[in-house]
């Protein structure tokens, strides 16, 4: 009588998978950086990659040279690769151009939120300078006026940023 020996094997990242439900974000044009980032985000994510958006790479010592460990470091760096090109190839051209230089995913992706998540400051002034000009005016209609007033709340709570009741209209019934 024969036997079969089974040999299992834990793979040292997750194997990727066609998911087609995962739809590929637009091209990052330089504006709506906190949406894109999102969409960029889950779209990683389903694909198993948005963890080397934070992780370093690996280093090897000397004494780590053994064809396990080796194998490891060779798997971050294909699945680094892939992250890093998913995000370039979510960017146009000209934005390509400027960050194809970054080493790692984590290097482009800090790169971007450094350049990015700063003038995301800038819009959420601008946001507020709205709300803070409003006033109403005769020549447009109450409606009209208070839809408009309604896009504005709705940047500010799009910002994360919270208004306090004061601040804002109340309709009583």
């Amino acid at each position: 009588m024969t036997s079969a020996v089974t040999v299992t094997t834990t793979p040292v990242v997750a194997p990727l998978h066609n998911l087609s439900y995962a739809e590929k974000p637009e091209k990052f044009t330089g504006v709506n950086f906190k949406r894109w980032q999102q969409k960029m985000l889950f779209y990683l994510t389903t694909l198993n990659l948005a963890r080397f958006l934070t992780e370093s790479a690996p280093l090897l010592t000397d004494g780590e040279m053994d064809a396990q460990t080796v194998s490891a470091v060779q798997a971050w760096n294909h699945s680094n690769f892939l992250c890093r090109n998913y995000v370039l190839n979510g960017m146009v051209d000209a934005l390509y151009n400027v960050y194809c230089k970054a080493k790692t995913a984590k290097e482009l992706w800090e790169s971007l939120e450094r350049k990015y998540k700063t003038e995301d400051a800038g819009t959420k002034k601008f946001v507020m300078a709205k709300f803070l000009e409003f006033k109403m005016i005769d020549s447009k209609t109450v409606m009209s006026q208070v839809q408009e007033l309604q896009v504005v709340l709705h940047d500010i709570h799009a910002e994360g940023m919270v208004l306090s009741e004061t601040f804002q209209v109340k309709r009583e019934n």
